[in-house]
């Protein structure tokens, strides 16, 4: 396949950039508001989480309906498809009742599925000599999606209310469809070509490919968990209005990209097990300051932010050092994916029934801890068990 021209590669790579701001902004959205959601749907805190913690579920079960519509529909229409359901579900999560709003989150997580899937294969079909760079740029529209909805939520919010505010983010979806359909609309709508799969079945046998998927466990759990009740975090302990804790959780978003791109070289540098550590001690430094100095709140957002966007990474490194060739890339990848995300779904809520029960932040962050406990001992099994590229 020719590479595409310049012009409609940067159109392109556009598309992509605004299409990943809408594949986290829009779940962690709620998060700067949800005791107002919960106290106005009458619903506990464990329970308001689900808003958090479903579409991260769908993460981990919907891959396989999301990779059947876009064999099926083409990765043009597909992806248009997921925009609409997206637009559907946060316009239905603002609709009134409890039902409605997780039945919109529901709707929220599949169709950014959709995009998980679709992404990577669009830029290995379509941009594959710029794939490493579009790759950065598409990690880090993930995080600025999420800053820019985490800073200016609250705030609409206290102008209009939850729901009008949650509904303003449908100007980013309405905008990503508009240039998705303008890139995609001279390209072949063709299904990603399926995989042939050669290889034996024992590959799910090797320990590698458990430490990696609890390891991520562990990853993904913490990264939610405090995602979704990081700014009611900084209310309580760092003393915040309502509107700046949701600013003030943006560092943690954004700091993610300097994570992203320092892994691989500290990767390059030193040895996996390294890396594993940095990740590790970046996350106790976070949890540690919010729980011992909490006035030292943009410091300490600044370096988990850091720990969540460098533990994605290393992950999905691993799992490339780690397979055998490529179809044992692909199946490590779903494997590990599946089973993480599906675990890090309970993260929110969990963190908020310990909340309910102990009335505050301790208890809540120690859990998060032994979270990324389990990701040190089963990371550094991984960084172990694989052999460093050779140089």
């Amino acid at each position: 396949m020719h590479a595409p021209r310049p012009a409609s590669a940067a159109l392109l790579i556009t598309a992509i950039v605004l299409f990943a701001l809408n594949l986290r902004g829009p779940i962690v959205a709620v998060t700067p508001v949800l005791d107002v959601v919960g106290a106005d749907l009458r619903a506990s805190a464990a329970t308001v989480a689900l808003l958090v913690s479903l579409p991260v579920l769908c993460f981990g079960v919907l891959s396989p309906p999301a990779s059947w519509l876009l064999a099926r529909a083409g990765l043009r229409r597909g992806v248009l498809i997921g925009l609409g359901v997206l637009l559907a579900g946060t316009v239905l999560r603002s609709a009134d009742g409890l039902v409605a709003a997780l039945a919109g989150t529901l709707l929220i997580g599949g169709a950014i599925t959709v995009g998980n899937v679709a992404v990577p294969v669009v830029i290995g079909r379509d941009l594959p000599e710029r794939a490493n760079g579009v790759l950065a740029m598409y990690t880090s529209s993930l995080n600025v999606g999420s800053m820019i909805t985490l800073s200016f939520t609250a705030p609409i919010a206290s102008v209009v209310d939850w729901r009008l505010a949650l509904l303003t983010w449908c100007v980013l979806v309405l905008v990503s469809a508009a240039v998705w359909w303008w890139a995609m609309r001279n390209r072949p709508d063709l299904p990603p070509a399926p995989a042939t799969d050669t290889g034996g079945d024992e590959w799910w046998r090797r320990p590698l490919v458990w430490a990696l998927s609890v390891a991520f466990a562990g990853q993904a759990f913490a990264y939610y968990g405090i995602t979704g009740w990081l700014p009611l975090i900084l209310r309580d302990l760092a003393g915040l209005g309502a509107e700046a804790s949701g600013v003030a959780s943006s560092p943690f978003q954004i700091a993610a990209i300097a994570g992203a791109f320092g892994v691989p070289l500290l990767l390059r540098r030193g040895s996996a097990a390294v890396a594993v550590g940095c990740v590790v001690a970046a996350w106790v430094v976070l949890v540690a300051g919010l729980l011992f100095a909490p006035g030292g709140w943009a410091v300490w957002c600044a370096v988990g932010g850091v720990a969540q966007g460098g533990g994605l990474t290393l992950i999905f490194a691993l799992v490339v050092r780690g397979a055998r060739d490529e179809t044992e890339n692909r199946r490590m990848s779903a494997t590990v994916q599946g089973v993480g995300y599906t675990i890090a779904a309970a993260g929110p809520t969990v963190l908020g029934a310990v909340h309910d029960r102990t009335a505050g932040w301790t208890v809540p962050l120690l859990v998060a801890l032994g979270s990324i406990a389990v990701l040190a001992m089963a990371g550094t099994a991984a960084a172990l068990g694989v052999r460093a590229p050779a140089r």
